[in-house]
């Protein structure tokens, strides 16, 4: 947060999250490996003359993408309506709000939320003018909710994993990547406790780790629900998983890497009974491929000796970015 006076804008910044292993077993205890990204999210707050919440929401390209306004009234905050917007004093609303009811309404359950784990929190009438940017795109599954509600949280002064837990839910793990610099060990422990800590990842081949984007974005809410449904998760999968993950960050060559990542794909492939997406999209790639996060979108992790660029681009896919240009170290 960079503050000079009482009324200077706030900056806040996320950043941004990979699950490197432990995809949906993370939820009941597994320990799994994340990496922050280099992209993320910052929202601004800005006061303004007015009782309005003016938001707008800018994506990479500097394009806005969600523009609306919320009123402040009676310690509550509600959606506008054609009145109030004629009747708001800051000038930057725009007479075009480009707006979207579904998103109108999670944005203003965040808030209900945050205000009630601190009752202070948007307690007056005060207006403001909050402006997010993401730099990454939107679709990439990077953390748009999580860097926003870290973001909020610390807007609201209240604990994000908490907020995280009042809204939109899941395991925790984008939240630490959100406020931590390096790649990170997670373990939940109960809804209310985590282990988190700073690990040193930085294998030597990294020049030959790629992330691809299979151009679909994962709705991880979707994902964790059939994995629940399934519910065949036990202690000694959950051990598995937790020495993979000690292996994987340990290996000190491609080819354990490349073993140990296949090897994970088809314990979580038989967990939520789904095919590797190598064997489905992938077969004649001549590498390893392991899937990241809610599977069946987002980005894979790939291997390759060579640049694969070309390969994944004849496929139709065309972001692959460098494991360092993505990760944040």
């Amino acid at each position: 947060m960079h503050s000079i006076t009482k009324n200077s804008p706030k900056v806040y910044r996320s950043n941004g999250k990979l699950l490197i292993t432990g995809e949906y077993a993370v939820l009941d205890g597994a320990l799994a490996l994340a990496i922050p990204t280099k992209y993320g999210q910052s929202l601004t707050v800005e006061e303004n003359d007015s009782d309005t919440i003016i938001w707008k929401s800018f994506d990479k390209n500097g394009e806005i993408w969600f523009d609306d306004a919320l009123i402040i009234e009676d310690g509550g905050i509600q959606k506008h309506t054609s009145t109030t917007l004629r009747q708001a004093q800051c000038g930057t609303l725009s007479t075009k709000v480009q707006n979207d009811s579904s998103i109108t309404d999670r944005l203003i359950q965040i808030l209900k939320a945050a205000k009630e784990l601190n009752p202070e929190f948007l307690n007056s009438t005060q207006g403001y003018t909050v402006t997010t940017h993401l730099d990454f795109n939107r679709k990439w599954g990077l953390g748009t909710s999580s860097t926003l509600i870290n973001n909020v949280a610390n807007w609201a002064k209240v604990d994000a994993y908490r907020l995280l837990a009042k809204t939109f839910g899941g395991s925790g793990y984008d939240i630490a990547c959100a406020q931590n610099n390096s790649p990170i060990t997670y373990q939940r422990i109960n809804p209310q406790k985590r282990i988190i800590k700073e690990v040193s990842f930085n294998p030597v081949f990294k020049s030959h780790l790629y992330f691809v984007y299979l151009n679909q974005k994962q709705n991880s809410r979707d994902g964790i629900k059939t994995y629940k449904a399934l519910g065949k998760l036990d202690a000694s999968t959950i051990n598995k998983i937790n020495q993979l993950t000690a292996s994987i960050m340990a290996s000190s060559s491609l080819a354990d890497f490349e073993d140990l990542i296949i090897e994970h794909e088809s314990l979580i492939s038989n967990l939520i009974q789904q095919r590797p997406i190598k064997s489905k999209l992938f077969s004649d790639f001549n590498g390893a491929i392991k899937s990241l996060g809610a599977w069946g979108g987002d980005f894979v992790l790939v291997t390759s000796c060579t640049d694969p660029t070309t390969y994944f681009k004849s496929k139709g896919f065309e972001t692959i970015i460098p494991y360092a240009e993505m990760a944040l170290n």
